[in-house]
């Protein structure tokens, strides 16, 4: 796999809670920071959907997340 490089600047406080989460999961600091860029990107993308879709639900009476569990119970 190609890779590309990315450098951040983050405050030293920042990168100790970094350090000390990567040493808890066990991974590398580049492999923690990836895991989390990849699932901000999926939230940021389900967001976007939600934005997208919500005049339609409520359209059709779907105002909470209450209302579409309902429905598909």
């Amino acid at each position: 796999m190609k890779t590309s490089t990315v450098t951040i600047r983050i405050d030293p406080q920042l990168a100790g809670r970094l350090d000390r989460a990567a040493r808890r999961s066990g991974r590398s600091r580049s492999a923690f920071v990836r895991d989390a860029l990849e699932r901000q990107l999926a939230l940021d993308k389900l967001a976007g959907l939600r934005r997208r879709i919500t005049p339609f639900a409520e359209a059709r009476g779907y105002l909470t997340d209450e209302d579409i569990f309902r429905e598909v119970s």
